[in-house]
């Protein structure tokens, strides 16, 4: 009999101290045909004002693609990847990098303001190429976003801004490298904050869900906010922690009047 009600004060207990189900912290659920998906999702960044841009000219005549590299005495890559000149400074293969200003533009050697905000990587290129046709046979031009970075805040392991070298990321990736939720993390609402020529919108996606694949933001965008919101427990106990203590008291209060009606 004693053994009965030990264990029946165990699930009892078990019962009230317990705050989460599975449900709560389960990623991709209702996702049985989940090889199956085919995201609809298709994402390429585009610059934007304040965006850093690496672009470097290279060609067969390398002194012809000289003078649209601000490489500043620096050894210029030829088209097979060697350094092609003397550089005074022996730095070879740094890339030039330009600001784009409040208003979209960049200043480049030769010819001088050109218009990139809004525009993709492979639309920047393009566009070089045209010009650069009149001054160099066959330009090679490599386009780069250098700032592409996203940050995690909230209920992660890691929180903090990340770096991103190859220009495209998921909500998943980001969450990867922030190290996970913390178990009082709301995966099934989790914020993504996205900056549009200086306005903000908020989209709201369920980590729980085969739907997140789906959703327009499952790709982030540079500047890209995500925001982990805590869960019920987490802002409860942050709230009043003078009164952590009483809290305490009261709930072993409560474990031990239900003991005492079983044990009765």
């Amino acid at each position: 009999m004693n053994s009965y009600k030990f264990l029946l004060l165990l699930v009892v207990s078990t019962f009230i101290f317990s705050c989460k189900t599975p449900t709560d912290v389960v990623y991709f659920q209702n996702s049985k045909d989940l090889e199956k998906i085919n995201s609809t999702n298709s994402f390429t960044p585009v610059f934007k004002v304040d965006d850093v841009v690496s672009i470097l000219v290279s060609a067969t005549d390398m002194d012809a693609a000289r003078p649209f590299n601000l490489m500043q005495g620096a050894s210029l890559p030829s088209p097979t990847g060697d350094n092609a000149g003397s550089g005074t400074n022996g730095g070879g293969g740094v890339e030039p990098t330009y600001l784009i200003d409040e208003e979209g533009n960049i200043d480049f050697p030769v010819i001088g303001k050109l218009k990139v905000a809004g525009l993709t990587r492979v639309q920047v290129k393009d566009m070089l190429k045209e010009k650069l046709k009149i001054y160099i046979k066959d330009p090679i031009v490599n386009v780069r976003l250098k700032n592409f970075k996203i940050t995690v805040i909230g209920e992660v392991d890691r929180p903090g801004s990340f770096t991103i070298p190859n220009e495209r990321i998921t909500i998943i990736e980001a969450i990867g490298l922030a190290g996970d939720l913390t178990i009082m993390g709301k995966r099934g609402n989790v914020m993504v904050i996205r900056e549009n020529e200086g306005v903000n919108t908020y989209h709201r996606v369920d980590l729980t869900s085969k739907s997140i694949f789906d959703s327009p933001v499952y790709y982030l965008a540079q500047n890209d906010v995500l925001y982990i919101e805590p869960n019920k427990t987490k802002v409860k106990s942050s709230v009043g922690k003078d009164n952590t203590l009483g809290i305490v008291l009261s709930i072993i209060g409560v474990g031990l009047s239900v003991a005492a009606l079983i044990l009765r």
